[in-house]
């Protein structure tokens, strides 16, 4: 540790110290959670079911890369929380609980990390788990939240990227694009103008990136049914490349098939480009590989469930390769296939 600062200087305004800060603001998230032992211990402890076993993730936001500097903080809160809760949900595992460590610099306020504390219990209540621990420092950089997230599913049943064979059908849960739409709005508000887009349009937009929803409710026939799985968090086409390689498989896209929202249809018609709606990124859908003897079965699971599932292609053989195409189907070619920090 190069310095350390005064607890008193902690955040700027955020004088008590770090206890203060997390009896204030932390330790209400805990409650419900026995082995969180409210937030007052150096650890925590998580009880598992008989028979089941943990799967563990982790994500982190970092202001000015992954949301704007001047977002609404109870998004923020949100969106730290979901995007874990995604990795869960598209590997077949119940959320339990989480940690976080979190990084301010002297311009956040109090009420900032309020806004972002309710942010983080609303996720909580909407997802089924509960904060157990974490810490809280200084730091002159931009602020980061980074969350280790705990979820639990039968032994042996978590669902890999490396089960999908030759056969299976590709599924996508919600829609896809929406975001990447979202994003596009924000950085020029036009855009929404060029579109045609409504003021309802650009809300739903801008909730799908700001405050993105893992589909829970899924994991029921996730576990019954599918072969291989991982959420969309990086661009379609990417997660898809990766789920093929991760098989040794190859698979094909029908790019008329992926489901889109009425906003991002509209967008489309006016002119938005298809192609970066399956690159973009930051859609937290479950991308789900079904082998086709449970399909009827996974469907009705699903919408059974209230999940909205769509069938936009198939697992080939490793020599096919992978790629999304045309109605006519000729191969789409994409600037670039997905998210990438290092790129």
């Amino acid at each position: 540790m190069i310095r350390q600062p005064d607890d008193a200087s902690l955040g700027g305004e955020l004088t008590g110290g770090e206890e203060a800060l997390i009896e204030e603001f932390w330790a209400p998230l805990a409650v419900g959670h026995a082995g969180a032992w409210g937030l007052k211990d150096d650890a925590a402890t998580i009880a598992v079911p008989p028979g089941d076993e943990l799967v563990v993730t982790t994500d982190a936001l970092i202001a000015g890369v992954h949301f704007f500097p001047d977002e609404d903080p109870f998004s923020v809160g949100w969106k730290a929380l979901a995007v874990n809760v995604s990795d869960l949900v598209a590997k077949a595992a119940a959320p339990l609980a989480y940690v976080m460590n979190i990084a301010l610099p002297a311009s956040v306020t109090r009420e900032w990390l309020s806004r972002f504390a309710q942010g983080l219990e609303a996720a909580q209540g909407a997802f089924g788990c509960r904060l157990i621990g974490g810490d809280t420092d200084r730091t002159p950089g931009p602020l980061s939240a980074s969350i280790t997230a705990f979820g639990t599913t039968p032994a042996g049943g978590m669902l890999s990227r490396s089960g999908a064979r030759a056969g299976d059908r590709v599924y996508v849960t919600g829609t896809i694009g929406d975001a990447t739409l979202g994003l596009a709005l924000r950085r020029d508000p036009q855009s929404g103008a060029r579109w045609g887009c409504t003021p309802e349009a650009a809300t739903y937009l801008a909730g799908r990136l700001s405050r993105p929803r893992p589909p829970l409710a899924i994991v029921t026939a996730l576990r019954a049914c599918a072969s291989a799985g991982m959420d969309i968090s990086d661009g379609l086409m990417k997660d898809f490349s990766r789920l093929c390689r991760a098989s040794g498989a190859g698979g094909r896209i029908e790019a008329g098939r992926v489901p889109l929202s009425d906003a991002a249809r509209a967008a489309i018609e006016a002119g938005a480009m298809p192609a970066e709606l399956l690159a973009g990124g930051e859609d937290y859908e479950v991308l789900a590989c079904v082998p086709g003897p449970r399909a009827a079965t996974f469907e009705a699971m699903a919408a059974e469930s209230g999940i909205r599932v769509t069938c936009i292609g198939s697992i080939e053989e490793r020599e096919s390769g992978i790629g999304a195409f045309d109605s006519d189907g000729a191969r789409l070619h994409f600037p670039r296939m997905g998210w990438d920090h290092f790129a």
